[in-house]
């Protein structure tokens, strides 16, 4: 998704970026009444595992004859995932797919070499509509940057859940908790909503180098110390680490996987190991060759598209 291009599309790597994080404080934009919170990329941290980017949208309450409405536009070198806690988004690409991204579902695009999709909340808006829900982006290994596009749809009832003592959650990606997503991933990661009541703990999965957590409603409690809604907190690998809600009990996203095998560079909505190929497919995708090119419109919702920024 890029509806949010408030920040600068250079993206500090390397040097530039501290080794660690504990805690992430995430930029808030007012989109006009739309709230985005952007916790990845940060100055501190440019990844959590392979997850590169994450953004919180909403909750927007949109009235009668409104609602997100993203034309075409391009991805490289990532795989993405719009997760939906309220409302309903209509996924259009350049492969022919068209699908519906509704609450708790996965629809996992993977951009490859190249991919053009759209999202919109195109069906009749008779009645006022809310929106929240999270938007990530996984940076592929460099060895499957330039591979085929390809998107698979998981409705939510084919996730594994797991319940008890307190806690209710729902595995979105990879493998974590002796569970396994159907989604298959180029790479190792895990991804989950988890729901806790009042004081109910739940270990992060130790068979992952990196981990981390997004609070989105509540609060928890880690070591000793209470973190509110709207943090994100990185850990250190190799910690056993036990997260506790507090007393009004707490909604989090936990993240992490194998960390990448180098620095990612990002322009607009491009991710690659060099900055070589973030120039390759910025040309290609401003010279507009819808039919020969590297990049085509959604055939499905090829009227218009998004240019690409200036710089």
């Amino acid at each position: 998704m890029s509806w949010n291009p408030i920040l600068d599309p250079e993206i500090p790597i390397g040097d530039a970026v501290d080794a660690i994080e504990t805690v992430i404080v995430p930029r808030t934009r007012d989109l006009g009444g739309f709230e985005v919170r952007r916790a990845l990329p940060a100055s501190a941290r440019q990844m959590v595992g392979p997850f590169i980017f994450f953004d919180q949208f909403g909750p927007a309450e949109f009235l009668t004859g409104k609602g997100l409405d993203v034309r075409p536009h391009p991805h490289i070198g990532l795989g993405t995932v719009t997760y939906l806690l309220q409302g309903r988004i209509h996924h259009r690409d350049s492969l022919g797919t068209d699908q519906w991204i509704e609450p708790g579902a996965v629809n996992w695009m993977l951009a490859g070499r190249g991919i053009t999709h759209s999202e919109r909340m195109d069906e009749p808006k008779a009645f006022p509509q809310t929106l929240l829900g999270l938007q990530t982006w996984l940076a592929l290994p460099e060895k499957h940057e330039e591979a085929p596009a390809d998107f698979i749809h998981a409705p939510a009832d084919t996730l594994p859940v797991l319940e008890g003592e307190g806690k209710r959650l729902r595995l979105i990606l990879g493998e974590a908790w002796g569970a396994r997503a159907p989604v298959p991933l180029v790479n190792e990661v895990f991804y989950a909503d988890a729901m806790l009541e009042a004081g109910a703990a739940l270990p992060l999965p130790d068979n992952h180098e990196d981990r981390g957590v997004f609070i989105l409603q509540g609060q928890i409690t880690v070591g000793g110390q209470e973190f509110e809604a709207g943090r994100m907190l990185v850990f250190r690998p190799g910690d056993r680490i036990s997260l506790r809600a507090g007393e009004g009990g707490a909604r989090i996203m936990l993240l992490g996987g194998a960390t990448m095998d180098g620095p990612r560079h990002i322009w607009w909505n491009f991710v690659a190991s060099s900055k070589a190929k973030i120039d390759a497919a910025k040309e290609a995708w401003r010279a507009g060759d819808w039919t020969h090119g590297r990049f085509q419109l959604p055939p499905n919702d090829a009227e218009e598209f998004i240019p690409a920024p200036d710089r």
